[in-house]
């Protein structure tokens, strides 16, 4: 019988091996554990942010599974850091590199203590791609688990709420009791972020890749269903090592496919282009930008969910989730359904015995009905993006914006020119050198287009970026802006009272000035200092590829 224990075996077995098992009984190991598969569950468990609060007992629900499927668990933790409470901060920079920071980790404990498949829990914006990641690099079988959304705050408030109220604040239209009365209601306890923003809609992405068990995307964090998907994620992973089944098997063209499919249906978060494209490298499949005008040619919006829309992700769930969406796009010919998943089962299979929504709901759009006939996620190209940018046009902005350049030198000086209400409309407000070099880390934009929304101005002012946006951003915003500022690109070559052009339906982004003028300029333009030349933030500028490449740093490694 073929050893069920590649990796745990040149571990714990033979004499030479005595040490290792001796360090190890007093971390609970018997002597007939040694036997059986070890089962890491990387747990991202952490006080600091209430994404991740709960996590620890989802991690012992997950180890309890595996244990009693026959391996051993071992649990592990890693990192995470909170996007919503370092927005708008010098600490946002670490936002993205916290993605790095968590694979490499997950790597490097699982193939430092050998374990033979693993557990990957995540329940925040960074750690649910990193988990992803790490799934794909070290190619052993493995399930993701979603550490679930939270319940929606007072009057359906989530964190946005906050965030628009600042900007209400600051255009006088929310009081300093009413902010203070929002501030304390937002937020009831565990879970991710509400609406279809980055962690929701990297749930669903991940699903949809097949990398976590069928509606493991949909549950609410406090829970009994999402501490018995937990459960059989563990169990789900002997399964996988009885097969043979890896990500490899499961991480086709096809899968990203599917995930990108998903994602537009779903109105999802613009930061899915780039945590995509990082798990596609991670997995050596070719991935583009490209892709995602291909893809999005034919996929309709159809889910009315927050930031653009109505609903949170909680009453998604009530209606049934994703399930019975995929289970009509699949009918559609719109998904791959013979992809393989975690299950050990297709898509197709998986989604056989799906019921559709119930009759009435308003949550998810038919397909004769959409809300928009193709993708949200709009690659723009031109002369102030050559190697690319990423829009979210839901159709709530229109499709077309030309306005005048406002530029500012990071997220701060344009956040303070939005509050001071200095811009007005018909500007498009430019925050540069915020890339993944310049930044460093590509700090998420929410809380300047939180402060536009507030003040009432989202459909009248833009805002263009080499940083990024957080999935609950909305509004005529586009980000990824590539080259960044910090190498040059032309986004740093703009001036105060330049045409700013961006037209969604060509697809294109432009300023109305001469090749020669921005010649002159370029000439004329030196680069900034660096923010960071050591520690953490000077490594990951480094070694980090283009947002146009999923701003990964072991992109030029090999």
């Amino acid at each position: 019988m073929t050893d069920k224990r590649p990796y745990s075996s040149l571990v714990v077995d033979g004499v030479q091996h005595a040490p290792a098992r001796a360090m190890l009984y007093p971390t609970g190991f018997k002597e007939a554990d040694f036997a059986k598969p070890q089962i890491g569950v990387a747990s991202t468990w952490s006080m600091v942010t209430p994404c991740n609060m709960h996590i620890n007992a989802l991690a012992e629900a997950a180890a309890l599974g595996a244990d009693e499927a026959g391996g051993k668990s071992v649990v592990f933790n890693t990192i995470t850091v909170s996007d919503g409470i370092s927005m708008g901060t010098p600490g946002m920079r670490y936002s993205l590199v916290s993605r790095e920071v968590i694979a490499d980790s997950i790597e490097t404990v699982v193939a430092a203590q050998g374990f033979d498949g693993f557990v990957a829990i995540g329940g925040c914006d960074k750690n649910m791609p990193a988990c992803a990641m790490a799934m794909a690099r070290l190619d052993r079988p493995s399930v993701f688990v979603y550490g679930g959304t939270i319940q929606p705050g007072k009057e359906r408030r989530d964190i946005i709420s906050v965030f628009e109220a600042v900007g209400g604040f600051a255009a006088g239209t929310v009081s300093e009791l009413k902010l203070k009365e929002v501030e304390a209601t937002a937020i009831p306890g565990p879970g991710s972020c509400g609406g279809m923003y980055t962690a929701n809609t990297m749930a669903s992405a991940i699903e949809a890749l097949g990398l976590s068990l069928p509606n493991s995307s949909a549950q609410e964090a406090v829970s009994e269903n999402k501490r018995r998907d937990s459960y059989n994620a563990g169990a789900a992973v002997l399964n996988l090592i009885e097969r043979g089944i890896r990500p490899s098997d499961i991480l086709c063209r096809e899968a990203f496919e599917n995930a990108i499919t998903t994602v537009i249906a779903l109105e999802g978060s613009t930061n899915a282009v780039l945590h995509l494209l990082a798990i596609a490298h991670s997995a050596g499949i070719p991935l583009t930008l490209d892709d995602f005008s291909r893809i999005g040619a034919r996929v309709p919006v159809l889910a009315d969910m927050r930031p653009a829309g109505q609903y949170a992700m909680s009453e998604l769930i009530a209606i049934g989730g994703i399930q019975p969406l995929m289970k009509t796009l699949l009918a559609e010919g719109l998904l791959h359904g013979d992809c393989m998943t975690v299950t050990g089962r297709t898509l197709a299979e998986n989604l056989a015995e799906v019921a559709p929504y119930p009759s009435g709901q308003k949550i998810i759009r038919p397909l004769s009905d959409p809300i928009k006939p193709d993708s949200h996620l709009v690659i723009l190209y031109g002369n102030l993006a050559p190697t690319g940018a990423v829009a979210k046009i839901t159709g709530h902005e229109g499709l077309h914006f030309e306005g005048t350049a406002r530029c500012f030198h990071g997220e701060e000086a344009a956040m303070q020119a939005i509050m001071d209400g200095r811009i007005q409309k018909g500007d498009v407000v430019v925050v540069r050198y915020e890339g993944p070099k310049g930044g460093p880390g590509m700090r998420e934009m929410l809380s300047p287009t939180s402060a536009i929304n507030g003040r009432g101005l989202s459909k009248d002012v833009a805002l263009i970026t080499d940083g990024r946006f957080s999935g609950g951003s909305h509004g005529f915003v586009i980000g990824h802006v590539t080259p960044e500022a910090f190498e040059g690109g032309p986004i740093a070559l703009l001036e105060d009272g330049d045409r700013i052009v961006v037209d969604a339906a060509r697809r294109e982004i432009n300023v109305k000035v001469s090749d020669a003028e921005l010649a002159a300029r370029r000439a004329r333009w030196k680069a900034p200092e660096p923010y960071a030349r050591t520690g953490t933030l000077a490594k990951y500028a480094r070694l980090v590829s283009s947002a146009s490449e999923g701003a990964v740093t072991d992109k030029y490694l090999n």
